[in-house]
């Protein structure tokens, strides 16, 4: 048994030891890591890897990562589990959907596949991106511990550099995705707990000195007539940097201290909206090392009780969105994508709430082309071990990751920092502290969290409020909250100072034959709620936008009874993705008054 070979040091600890997991749990793939990949070529990494589920973290204990390619008749020992040959999957993928023996599946799980390396420049430098992995992700290279990242939805790199050789290599990649007090989110959410290496993995080569992070954006000061460029670079050879944007005739120089360097440019952009969309090639070069994006110009702001996109007053008319598919789980694509924002885009919608956790980049790039606003958030959900300083560090650390990758898209104008969480002195500090580092890092957006109403005096009342930018809300009266008048009551006893954004509403509405004709789970209950709520809401001017839950049906753990069978119905299209509810047009009508009545004001203030 491996237990007693020399890879596993000692038989008793290796069998025994329940602290096996403390030398491979240092978090040192994180957001200081990330590398700004915008316009760089890269090798996929995606395709068929080997597969082996390990409940037992056998493989940690065992050291897998250091075994060796060998022929079964020419080993010493048994192996328990062999990464150079079995079962293989497909990357990006979820277990869970390959197979039924893995649909509940929750611990360690082993992936394996060769590098070939017989190209390498050694004056290059060399870096893995995997897009994301749920949860914790392991990386070993010929049988070398490089690291492991925490965070189910952001991406994170290494450099593997000194690590590599000339010729045939081995990654390796040990992914857990157990459910703990102390990760975020915890042990209780309302969403499928998917693991496994669900989004790409490419491998990346650079100049020794390379471009680290970039972020360019307009000054938001009102006069919409200068951008601001952050430059952060990494090498032996710093030289200065030059920022490039032909259509507004930009070519400037950065010098750069530290290795670091900001520097405000004038120039007069067409501003980026729903309406105009307009995108601008924007080209950085730092001696041999050159990366591009595409970049859209606008000011967000609030004012009172107000949002202002440019200047002007917003109604966001959006939905909510998880990141799921029957077929694929958390697997997402360029087609699943478009066809998401071609429905919100057929129910009326500027505006999508990206929930629970930071979903594929490629869709605040796709908002950015097609003219969408985004809420962004991080999986700060319901009863977070707000005490713990490891949860803190995984809450920030997922923060930032999402800041860094989607800071440069026009379309994303919230950054939200928790969803119902308890008000307690502990929840009040940790979430304070996160919308704190947000502005830090990010001071031309909004913050936001879905906040709480003290349903004693039936009025909007959370402390975070003194915080944040925006107050989201979630409320299901006439589904959750039996009393249906309530939601007038606190339209009536609320006098919030900053706008509020309806982050959630709705009802399930079961279609098909599983579903009630009246009542409960009806299609047709779904429906009033939904006309209800828009009788009650559009009468409170201090509600400024909405995002009900939710475009899709979606896989659940905790909703099993037998109209639910697995799923949360509130989608106001079934879980085919095709099939639209009565609830669908009833918004859709709603949105297109609200747009109607918009353009009629604009073309009164032209």
């Amino acid at each position: 048994m491996l237990e007693r070979s020399d890879m596993a040091d000692n038989a008793l600890q290796a069998l025994h030891d329940e602290e096996y997991d403390l030398p491979f749990n240092q978090q040192n793939l994180n957001a200081d890591t990330l590398l700004f990949t915008g316009g760089r070529a890269s090798r996929s990494l995606d395709g068929v890897w080997n597969f082996c589920v390990d409940l037992l973290d056998t493989g940690l204990r065992q050291k897998w990562f250091t075994m060796q390619p060998s022929a079964p008749e020419d080993r010493s020992e048994p192996w328990d589990y062999d990464p150079y040959d079995g079962e293989t999957v497909p990357v990006p993928s979820n277990w869970a959907m390959l197979k039924e023996k893995w649909y509940f599946f929750e611990g360690s799980a082993w992936y394996t596949r060769p590098l070939d390396m017989s190209g390498i420049d050694l004056d290059k430098r060399y870096f893995l991106r995997i897009g994301a992995a749920a949860y914790d992700c392991k990386l070993f290279l010929n049988g070398e511990f490089l690291g492991n990242h925490y965070g189910a939805s952001t991406p994170f790199c290494v450099e593997l550099t000194n690590h590599l050789r000339a010729g045939s290599n081995w990654l390796m990649a040990c992914i857990n995705n157990t459910r703990t007090r102390d990760r975020v989110p915890m042990r209780n959410t309302d969403w499928f707990n998917y693991g496994g290496l669900y989004r790409e993995v490419a491998l990346y080569e650079t100049p020794r000195t390379m471009i680290h992070q970039f972020a360019m954006h307009l000054v938001p000061d009102g006069s919409y007539s200068r951008l601001q460029a952050d430059v952060e670079v990494s090498g032996p050879d710093i030289g200065p940097a030059r920022i490039e944007i032909p259509e507004l005739g930009v070519s400037q120089e950065l010098n750069l201290t530290g290795g670091k360097g900001t520097t405000l440019i004038d120039a007069r952009p067409e501003l980026w909206s729903p309406d105009t969309p307009k995108l601008y090639d924007v080209t950085l070069t730092v001696g041999a090392d050159r990366v591009s994006d595409r970049i859209g110009f606008r000011q967000i702001e609030r004012r009172g009780t107000d949002i202002l996109l440019n200047g002007a007053p917003l109604f966001l008319r959006g939905i909510s969105v998880h990141e799921d598919d029957a077929t694929l789980g958390k697997v997402t694509d360029d087609a699943d994508l478009r066809r998401r924002f071609a429905h919100a885009r057929e129910l009326g919608c500027n505006f999508l709430r990206l929930a629970h956790y930071p979903h594929h980049e490629r869709a605040a790039e796709l908002a950015d082309e097609l003219g969408f606003l985004l809420w962004e958030e991080i999986p700060v959900y319901w009863a977070i071990d707000f005490d713990n300083p490891a949860t803190y560090r995984d809450a920030e650390n997922q923060l930032r990751e999402l800041i860094l990758r989607d800071r440069n898209r026009a379309s994303v104008i919230i950054w939200s920092v928790g969803n119902e969480n308890p008000d307690t002195d502990a929840r009040l500090d940790f979430m304070r502290r996160l919308a704190s580092t947000a502005k830090e890092l990010d001071p031309t957006r909004l913050t936001s969290a879905a906040c709480l109403v003290n349903h004693t005096l039936n009025r909007i009342e959370d402390r975070l409020a003194d915080h944040i930018d925006v107050i989201g809300l979630n409320e299901y009266y006439g589904w959750y909250e039996e009393d249906f008048e309530d939601l007038a009551r606190i339209g009536a006893n609320s006098t919030p100072d900053k706008p509020v954004v309806i982050s959630e509403t709705g009802a399930d509405g079961v279609i098909g034959p599983k579903g009630p004709k009246a009542g409960l789970f009806s299609e047709d209950y779904m429906a009033e709620v939904y006309r209800r709520q828009i009788s009650t809401l559009r009468d409170l001017d201090y509600i400024k936008g909405m995002s009900p839950w939710i475009l899709y049906d979606f896989r659940v753990e905790r909703r099993q009874n037998k109209f639910q069978n697995g799923y949360n119905h509130k989608g106001l299209i079934a879980a085919d993705k095709a099939t639209k509810k009565q609830a669908f047009h009833i918004l859709a009508d709603y949105y297109l008054q609200i747009a109607q009545a918009d353009a009629r004001k604009a073309e009164a203030n032209a």
